[in-house]
């Protein structure tokens, strides 16, 4: 690890203040992704801005309709927060199938949206979910956020302070999991809401997308049988050791299928493959 300077502000300004005028300085929420590329000089920054000494920003709320949590809430608390549970229970289970016990209960919802790993789990549900991003500076739709392979749309010395998610009428995730990192292969979320149904898949890329094929005919059934013949393109999905474009195209209609399943029988199992 590079040496660099730590600091802990007290507020969201003063955090912003540090940003500013530290070069090259980089905010800390969880630290689950940050320190690790770290440890191996795998990224190198002048200063640690830890966010872990803001007040408020781990709250878990209902506001207007909408759930709101903290960009410091914890994997932990998300997946046992009664307030998720009651009104998107698939995000306290998707929050319950991230990495292992250490993960959740230090890691924070608010890096590992920072971070948009193509891998993760939380970009899925606030994609599917059609999430806002809220910054101390401004709210950004998630169809607008995620960007590229470890890309966002956040700005020099931009901070997420919370995420806010509309309440669909239902909604489910689904993985299929690296056995050892755990990190999704393919995961698929799919949320009924207002406007339609909306799918949405991580692993497979770059980064988060949505899958209009599907969507279009979900919207006009939520069933399997509307699944039938619907098979998204594999030209641009990752292709690695452990699963080929191919492969992936095949997994990402099996989790849609899955998540469908458990929108339709909740009791149905649905977080891991």
């Amino acid at each position: 690890m590079y040496d660099f300077h730590y600091l802990r502000p007290a507020t969201i300004d003063e955090a912003s203040r540090l940003l500013a005028t530290e070069p090259d300085a980089k905010p800390m929420s969880g630290g689950m992704s940050l320190l690790p590329a770290m440890k191996q000089r795998l990224s190198r920054w002048s200063a640690i801005v830890d966010l872990g000494g803001v007040a408020g920003l781990d709250e878990i709320r209902m506001e207007h309709g909408a759930l709101v949590i903290g960009a410091r809430a914890r994997h932990v608390s998300v997946l046992s927060s009664s307030v998720v549970r009651a009104a998107i229970p698939a995000l306290a289970e998707l929050a319950e199938g991230i990495g292992d016990p250490l993960v959740r209960n230090r890691g924070a919802i608010g890096g590992s949206v920072a971070n948009a790993d193509p891998a993760a789990d939380y970009p899925a549900a606030l994609l599917g979910l059609g999430a806002t991003v809220v910054t101390n500076r401004r709210e950004i739709a998630a169809d607008d956020f995620f960007t590229g392979l470890f890309e966002t749309a956040l700005e020099a010395g931009e901070i997420i302070t919370a995420v806010r998610f509309p309440v669909p009428k239902r909604a489910a995730y689904a993985k299929y999991r690296h056995p050892a990192s755990r990190y999704a292969v393919v995961g698929a979320f799919v949320a009924e809401t207002a406007e339609g149904v909306r799918v949405a898949v991580t692993g497979a890329a770059s980064h988060v997308f949505r899958v209009p094929a599907f969507e279009t005919a979900l919207s006009k059934s939520l069933s399997l049988d509307a699944l039938a013949g619907v098979t998204p393109a594999y030209g641009d999905l990752n292709a690695d050791l452990f699963a080929s474009s191919e492969y992936r195209a095949h997994v990402i209609g099996e989790m849609v299928r899955r998540a469908v399943q458990a929108c339709l029988h909740p009791s149905t199992p649905s977080r891991n493959a």
